[in-house]
């Protein structure tokens, strides 16, 4: 598997910003027009303070959201965990897990931001990046901007703002339950970004994907956990 982009992890937080504002400047926001055939979901489960980070990815087929492929990695990390520099822990652990799948996704929705960042490059947009795929970054919460607020009924939205700029989408994903914050990653736009999004939340307020994914960490956690802290 061929990277877009490589460069050192052990930062300091400096220089991790630095590259960060480098980098999103190399990111397209343009979602080219292909067919769909396979949505991967990404997440990462830890236990707090621990430096042991469990990865995971899952891959559906889209349309009809079924499984097709998971795989899984168990990282150390030495980055800590500080909002906005969240790619620095994570990525390395989500692109060793990439490189396991057999089958290569179309797009990959990850659980963080993706240009919804204060220097443009979150966890999606900075995976993107690195694997030159489309990615979107599909969030719980807040993490800049602001927004109008959203109508209660579920595919209703608001745009994303910051400073002046359109960042992602407010979503709501079900009727009634609180949004989604989506932001595109790298070759990928805001619209075609809420609506992948949105077509893989049928049933739930978290796309299938990374629910999927975000199942799969916290049970590779909770069984080999602490097995892997006795090794």
């Amino acid at each position: 598997m061929i990277r877009a982009i490589s460069h050192p992890w052990n930062l300091s937080f400096n220089e991790a910003k630095r590259l960060q504002e480098i980098l999103a400047h190399r990111l397209h926001l343009s979602f080219p027009e292909r067919p769909i055939h396979l949505i991967a979901g990404a997440d990462i489960s830890f236990n707090r303070f621990s430096p042991t980070l469990y990865a995971g990815i899952v891959v559906l087929s889209f349309p009809d959201l079924l499984p097709v492929e998971e795989e899984w990695e168990i990282t150390q990390t030495t980055f800590p965990y500080v909002p906005g520099y969240l790619s620095f822990r994570e990525a390395p652990a989500i692109i060793e897990t990439f490189k396991k799948l057999r089958k290569s996704p179309d797009i990959m929705i990850l659980d963080g931001q993706g240009i919804a960042h204060p220097r443009g490059l979150g966890l999606a947009a900075h995976v993107g990046l690195l694997l030159d795929l489309p990615t979107i970054g599909c969030a719980k919460s807040l993490l800049v901007g602001e927004y109008e607020p959203v109508l209660p009924m579920k595919g209703a939205s608001s745009y994303l703002v910051y400073k002046g700029n359109k960042v992602g989408k407010v979503l709501r994903t079900r009727s009634h339950v609180k949004p989604v914050f989506v932001s595109p990653g790298h070759l990928m736009d805001i619209e075609h970004a809420a609506e992948i999004t949105l077509r893989c939340c049928p049933k739930y307020r978290i796309p299938e994907p990374t629910r999927l994914a975000h199942r799969l960490v916290n049970k590779i956690r909770k069984t080999l956990g602490s097995v892997h802290a006795e090794v």
